[in-house]
């Protein structure tokens, strides 16, 4: 899904990812081309680092939510998890493991690239 997630940002936004961690060469951000602020990370994460009981590693993205309401309900939901390694009150983790269709990803993605823009 993560090549997919890729697609649709490039054909949407004319943006493609970036990836500037030596540490983590796997994680990829994407990033308005104006004024470089982040719209979202894209990383694979060993479950137990996002409260999963699995060792296996997870594709997520991390997306910003401006409504901490919304925020809150979307955490009670299959597939949406605290934010990984992001501010929890403005962001949000949702697994690209198939739990969350992709259209609704789609959606999460364009709010976010709103919200920072």
């Amino acid at each position: 899904m993560r090549e997919k997630l890729f697609e649709y940002v490039a054909n949407q936004y004319g943006i493609d990812p970036d990836y500037p961690f030596s540490t983590a060469p796997t994680y990829a951000v994407l990033r308005h081309s104006h004024n470089n602020k982040w719209f979202a990370l894209i990383a694979d994460v060993p479950g137990q680092k996002l409260g999963l009981k699995k060792s296996e590693r997870y594709d997520l993205v991390n997306v910003k939510i401006d409504d901490p309401f919304l925020l809150e309900m979307l955490l009670h939901q299959n597939g949406y998890l605290p934010a990984y390694h992001m501010n929890k009150e403005h962001w949000l983790s949702i697994l690209l493991d198939g739990s969350v269709n992709f259209d609704e990803l789609c959606q999460w993605i364009d709010a976010s690239y709103s919200a920072t823009n």
